[in-house]
């Protein structure tokens, strides 16, 4: 397949996820803010950080679902077929003991942490264990799920993903629908229905794959020939998930222990913002990742850093493009989206989302390293670095600092951490030019951001708060960006290709 072929269908599946985000992405915040207003801010605390603890131990799944992604995309691309079936089944059988350890650490580990650490409220605390119970089998459900989902990936077919997000976004309706009329306590059966939707959407997944790919027909076999570098990556990747989740689930449970579940609500708004927010590049980059490690597999590397770039550049304007005017008009955006606004629900967002235009740069770097399956390095380094979220928040809350210190730290951090994707990939591919990502990604990068925010930052501090402002700035913010993006972010092959392509369509609406 040339060059060409691969854009395109990068392209048509990243319209096919966008699709899938624009639509997730609407449903998620009227339900979000239902579920808000119907739980209350202590109940939605309490959903929040009790899912948390066990999200905790997904960690060991987070690692693992990298390597099956990795191994079975990296078969695909050599043309293996024998190898990827024993490769399916050998990281199917890896899944379900992970799932057996989840249950193990959740009802020993985990429900000690509910019971005896978490601030709830007694008279909830019945409840925070349904919900505590219903996140663990809700959670060895979606594990065994990950190398289904891997080989839709790896087979690029995105198009299954923006199907199944409408029912998921109708599923999510009637949730909220049945929330509202229910006479049930409302946290138990908002968790129940949950569960009911994750087995409903994960067994269709799972007839599409048994339907359209013969591999994903499980064979059970203890192949240790395939399983064992599977294990050694997703062991040195595990690192790298527990650092993760000790910047995110960490800090939910460390702002708990601190300032209890109201300010657990807020962390909960912040970060469905950010999932929201990160789906408009996260789709793009979807479509890209199987392209970078089939590049890489078939030593193509100089096609990999052409990619890796203007993925880089590409994912950090569609993140900037839709969360600058949200970073700054957001007191008015979350009055208008939610009746209730937690406290410090906006310096989180504010923040959460500034620490992710800094990741959005730098995840096409992982990509490419996470291809290449040399990863100790880079792990290692990385894990060490942002692992340190945790206790240096842990330090400033016991001096007296506001739950907003640990996102200021976690800003901070995450700067420095990405910088270790950078030493690394020179490391492991030293014929890609370090100086001219910085060059001609980082650097267009920062213009970009700088020359986009002059006049939505004028408009914002000379007009009052309202409707008004709201519209000059997104507006402002839309036009400079893309101006900014179209002469900066595109090159000038990519330009050509799209005024070409809008000529032609003029052509036939003619």
């Amino acid at each position: 397949m040339n060059h060409g072929e691969n854009n395109k269908r990068i392209a048509k599946n990243t319209l096919f996820l966008y699709f899938r985000m624009l639509l997730s992405m609407g449903v998620s915040l009227y339900t979000s803010r239902v579920v808000l207003n119907t739980l209350g801010i202590e109940d939605y605390g309490v959903a929040n950080v009790a899912g948390g603890v066990i999200v905790m131990f997904s960690f060991l799944n987070s690692s693992m679902s990298g390597a099956t992604s990795r191994f079975l995309t990296f078969e695909l691309g050599c043309g293996n077929y024998e190898k990827l079936k024993k490769t399916f089944s050998a990281a199917l059988t890896v899944h379900f003991i992970i799932a057996g350890i989840i249950l193990i650490l959740g009802e020993t580990i985990g429900l000690w942490f509910l019971e005896n650490k978490l601030v709830i409220a007694p008279e909830r605390m019945n409840a925070a264990r349904w919900v505590y119970q219903l996140s663990i089998l809700s959670t060895m459900i979606s594990i065994t799920q990950a190398p289904y989902s891997a080989t839709i990936i790896a087979h690029e077919r995105m198009n299954i993903y923006a199907y199944m997000e409408i029912l998921n976004s109708f599923l999510k309706l009637g949730i909220v629908y049945l929330l509202v009329i229910s006479s049930f306590d409302k946290l138990i059966f908002f968790a129940a229905l949950n569960l009911c939707v994750t087995v409903m959407i994960i067994t269709i997944y799972r007839i599409y794959c048994l339907k359209n790919f013969p591999e994903s027909h499980y064979k059970y076999e203890w192949n240790k020939e395939i399983m064992k570098p599977m294990l050694s990556f997703s062991g040195w990747d595990l690192l790298g998930s527990l650092s993760y989740l000790s910047k995110t689930q960490g800090i939910n449970i460390l702002l708990n222990l601190f300032f209890g579940v109201v300010v657990n609500a807020a962390y909960g708004i912040a970060t469905q913002v950010q999932s929201a927010v990160s789906q408009f590049s996260g789709n793009f980059l979807a479509a890209v990742r199987p392209q970078i490690v089939k590049y890489y597999a078939a030593n193509e590397i100089d096609k990999m850093q052409h990619l890796m770039f203007n993925a880089s550049k590409l994912s950090f304007f569609l993140i900037f493009l839709i969360s600058f005017p949200l970073i700054i008009e957001n007191h008015f955006i979350l009055q208008l989206w939610l009746k209730q606004v937690p406290e410090y629900a906006v310096p989180f967002c504010r923040l959460i989302l500034l620490s992710f235009w800094i990741s959005a740069i730098f995840l096409p770097v992982q990509f490419v390293i996470h291809a290449t399956g040399k990863i100790k390095r880079m792990t290692t380094t990385i894990s060490t670095i942002y692992i340190l979220t945790l206790p240096v928040s842990y330090v400033v809350f016991k001096l007296g600092f506001s739950p907003v210190s640990s996102f200021v730290i976690n800003l901070i951090i995450t700067f420095f951490g990405c910088q270790v994707y950078i030493w690394a990939l020179n490391k492991n591919i030293p014929q890609i030019s370090i100086f001219n990502f910085y060059k001609k990604v980082v650097l267009i990068c920062i213009v970009v951001g700088l020359l986009s925010s002059i006049v939505p930052f004028y408009i914002h501090y000379s007009m009052n708060e309202g409707w008004g402002r709201l519209i000059y700035v997104i507006i402002s913010s839309g036009i400079v960006s893309l101006f900014a993006g179209y002469f900066l972010i595109l090159s000038e092959n990519m330009r050509r290709k799209g005024l070409n392509l809008v000529m032609q369509k003029l052509k036939d609406w003619k």
